[in-house]
C-alpha cells in the first residue's frame, strides 16, 4: 500500500466516527447513556424511538466503537467504551456553539432565556458542597441517579419537585444538575424553584462532565 492509499484509508476509518454521529437520535442516545449503562427497552423508552429504532442505532454506535454492549439474562444493555467519548460529545458541542448560528440562535431562545443568572462551575460547587453550604440536587430520573451522582446529592425527578419542594432546606442555595450542559430540566428547576421564592443556581454543566474532570461520584 502507498503512503497516500495508508492515509486515505485511515481517513476512511475516522469517518466511521463522524458517520455514528451524523444523526441526531444516536447523539440523543449517547446522552442518555452517558448516565449510566441503560438496556435497549430503557433507551428506546427515554428517546421516544420504537425498540427496532433504537436498536438499530445502538448498532451503529457499537460498531464505531463508541459504546459496548453486554447481555444480562434477555437484556442487552449498553455503556460509553470509555470517558474519551464524553469529551469528543463536549469538543462536538463547543464548536457547534461557535461556528453555527442556528445553534447559538437556539441556546439564546430556549435556554439563556431561561436563566439569565451565570451558572455554578464544577470546582466551586465541589469546594460549596464539601463545606456544607449549599444542597445539590439531581433532577434526572431515579434510575440514571442510581447510576452514578453528585456526592451528597439529594435526587427528586423534575415531575415531582413541586409536591417535594416544601422538603428543601430555605436557608441554602440550591445548585440543581441534570444530564448534560443542554438538558432542560434543570433550567426548568431552577425557574420552579426561585418562582417559590428558593435561591437556585444550575450547574455548567452535568455528571458526564463532572465524571469526565475526574471528580467524585457516588453509585447507589
Amino acid at each position: 500500500m502507498s503512503k497516500s492509499g495508508f492515509k486515505h484509508e485511515l481517513f476512511v476509518q475516522f469517518a466511521r466516527i463522524g458517520k455514528a454521529l451524523s444523526n441526531a437520535n444516536r447523539l440523543e442516545l449517547l446522552e442518555f447513556i452517558a448516565q449510566g449503562a441503560r438496556s435497549v427497552e430503557e433507551l428506546a423508552k427515554a428517546s421516544g424511538l420504537n425498540f427496532a429504532n433504537a436498536s438499530q442505532h445502538l448498532q451503529e454506535l457499537r460498531q464505531a466503537g463508541l459504546v459496548t454492549a453486554r447481555k444480562e439474562g434477555l437484556r442487552v444493555y449498553y455503556e460509553l467504551s470509555g470517558d474519551d467519548v464524553i469529551g469528543l460529545l463536549d469538543n462536538v458541542r463547543h464548536v457547534a456553539e461557535h461556528r453555527i448560528a442556528e445553534v447559538q440562535k437556539l441556546v439564546g431562545t430556549y435556554l439563556s432565556a431561561k436563566d439569565e443568572l451565570e451558572p455554578i462551575e464544577a470546582m466551586e460547587l465541589l469546594g460549596r458542597a464539601r463545606k456544607g453550604l449549599v444542597t445539590v440536587l439531581d433532577v434526572r430520573p431515579p434510575e440514571e441517579f442510581l447510576a452514578g451522582h453528585l456526592p451528597g446529592a439529594v435526587n427528586i425527578p423534575l415531575a415531582e419537585l413541586e409536591s417535594r419542594i416544601g422538603k428543601l432546606p430555605k436557608n441554602k442555595e440550591i445548585i440543581a444538575y441534570c444530564r448534560g450542559p443542554y438538558c432542560v430540566l434543570a433550567f426548568e428547576a431552577v425557574a420552579r424553584l426561585r418562582k417559590k421564592g428558593l435561591k437556585a443556581r444550575r450547574l455548567e454543566n452535568g455528571l458526564p462532565e463532572w465524571r469526565l474532570r475526574g471528580l467524585p461520584v457516588e453509585v447507589g
